[in-house]
């Protein structure tokens, strides 16, 4: 098994306790964090995912050590090369991620993990099996061609989505010192806002510096309650709807005959975001 998913096997009990911990915490609070059928559409949507990534991380794993053997160094495993290895990779995530929310075969995938109307630790559960075919995993191929292994690499990938699940939740406040270096739960909060002054901010992975550098932080304002979903009339539970959303959206204009756009404009060129707040129509 590749290590992305050996990794967040291991770490599948302790995201299933805060779930349950974090739902508990909801209702002797009385608040409306968690939906069933919200919850169940995102545990369908994570096993759909990991089998994805299970299936292409073995298909592509000869490719990336074929790659491997034209890396500039040969990068030893030693403390220090691991910590850089944190830090680039979380540093391409920042770029990956950023992608996602301004080029539309990105987004089509990504979208699904903001599709909810909730905000919770089960919403971190909420991804695409469609992120192979985006390419996701391109990203991560400078740090092979600089001289990490690829199993290292993509064992660094694993813990920072796994770090990720812990930002998800509405039950922490702010940390903080933590703030100004870490992505905190405050920082992830506004990043799946719809809110106007919110969108598309705060693309940090681990570190909230790369956001503070590249001018796209802002920082949860209590005057403004975030907002969550996407800004279309989206606000579905059916796993193959949320999966699919904007694929079909882009294939429907590629073939629509009064199209002013060339299909590498449908394909790459992010439609205008909505600046309103969204609706609660159903399209189930």
């Amino acid at each position: 098994m590749p290590p992305v998913e050996l990794i967040l096997l291991l770490l599948s009990p302790v995201f299933l306790v805060c779930v349950l911990l974090e739902w508990r915490f909801a209702v002797l609070r009385q608040q409306n964090w968690y939906h069933w059928r919200d919850t169940l559409a995102n545990a369908v949507l994570a096993l759909l995912h990991q089998g994805a990534d299970m299936l292409a991380l073995l298909l592509l794993m000869p490719f990336f050590y074929w790659l491997h053997q034209f890396s500039l160094f040969t990068i030893e495993l030693t403390a220090l090369n691991l910590l850089l290895a944190f830090i680039l990779q979380d540093f391409l995530y920042y770029w990956f991620h950023r992608g996602s929310h301004h080029i539309r075969w990105l987004w089509a995938s990504h979208v699904a993990h903001h599709s909810s109307r909730l905000m919770n630790f089960s919403t971190a559960f909420r991804q695409s099996l469609t992120y192979p075919i985006s390419g996701m995993w391109v990203f991560w191929l400078p740090m092979i061609l600089i001289g990490y292994e690829p199993m290292l690499v993509f064992a660094v990938v694993a813990l920072n989505l796994a770090f990720q699940f812990f930002v998800h939740t509405q039950a922490i406040g702010k940390l903080g010192p933590l703030e100004y270096l870490f992505n905190t739960p405050s920082h992830h909060r506004v990043h799946h806002a719809c809110n106007p002054r919110y969108i598309d901010r705060n693309f940090a992975g681990v570190l909230i510096i790369w956001d503070r550098l590249f001018g796209t932080f802002v920082a949860e304002d209590a005057n403004e309650p975030c907002r969550y979903g996407i800004t279309d009339d989206f606000n579905s539970t059916n796993p193959l709807t949320i999966t699919f959303y904007e694929w079909r959206r882009m294939w429907q204009a590629l073939r629509c005959k009064e199209r002013q756009q060339s299909a590498w404009q449908v394909l790459l060129k992010m439609p205008a975001k909505l600046q309103t707040s969204p609706t609660e129509k159903t399209s189930e």
